[in-house]
């Protein structure tokens, strides 16, 4: 049995048919080891950003040299981290003791018309214990459009120094017209010490 619209086949005894809701198409993982930097830059390694409308990258996991802040940037040339964003951000945030809990937008997480690197955490900076680490998911909505500008969402959950459970939210845009052909991620201070980023595209 099949589902037919306007002549299509969307599905067929089940499966779906191919570009239509398939999925995510693995590019590319990213494994951090003592690493200043980690980039996905289009055309490296299986790196793709002008086929589909919505990537999507996943941080597992990882652990910083020192308490810090986890920061990114987009490029529009495949070599300078410095694309002009505006930016909003709410926390929450749990203390192990139960000694605090608050829930808010962070103005100083915010970027206005900047080229700096945006934080991955408004409100502190990431645990660095043994068992620490911290975990986001980013879209990035159709990177190669040459009309509009390119919309972020991210959601990050991090071990904060102090022992706080925290959950960010950081959406915003890179105001430029130029296709985006790379995000780099990286730490404020130190090294990414362990983990993973990968990158999909959504077919």
């Amino acid at each position: 049995m099949g589902l037919i619209s306007n002549g299509t086949t969307i599905f067929d005894l089940g499966a779906t048919s191919a570009g239509i809701g398939s999925g995510m198409k693995f590019m590319k993982k990213l494994t951090a080891s003592g690493s200043a930097t980690l980039s996905f830059v289009h055309g490296s390694g299986g790196v793709d950003f002008s086929t589909y409308k919505e990537y999507i990258i996943i941080m597992n996991n990882l652990h910083p040299s020192a308490e810090n802040t986890g920061l990114f940037n987009f490029t529009t040339d495949g070599t300078n981290y410095n694309v002009t964003k505006t930016t909003t951000s709410f926390t929450a945030y749990h203390q192990e003791g139960d000694s605090a809990a608050a829930l808010g937008y962070v103005a100083a997480g915010d970027l206005a018309q900047s080229t700096a690197f945006q934080n991955l955490s408004p409100e502190g900076a990431f645990g660095a214990g043994n068992d620490e680490c911290f975990a986001a998911v980013m879209h990035i909505f159709n990177p190669s459009s040459t009309t509009f500008v390119k919309h972020f969402l991210i959601s990050t959950s991090l071990y904060e120094s102090g022992n706080y459970a925290e959950q960010a939210h950081i959406s915003g845009y890179a105001n430029t017209t130029s296709a985006l052909t790379g995000v780099q991620f990286k730490m404020s201070s130190g090294d990414i010490d362990a983990g993973t980023i990968t990158l999909y595209g959504i077919i």
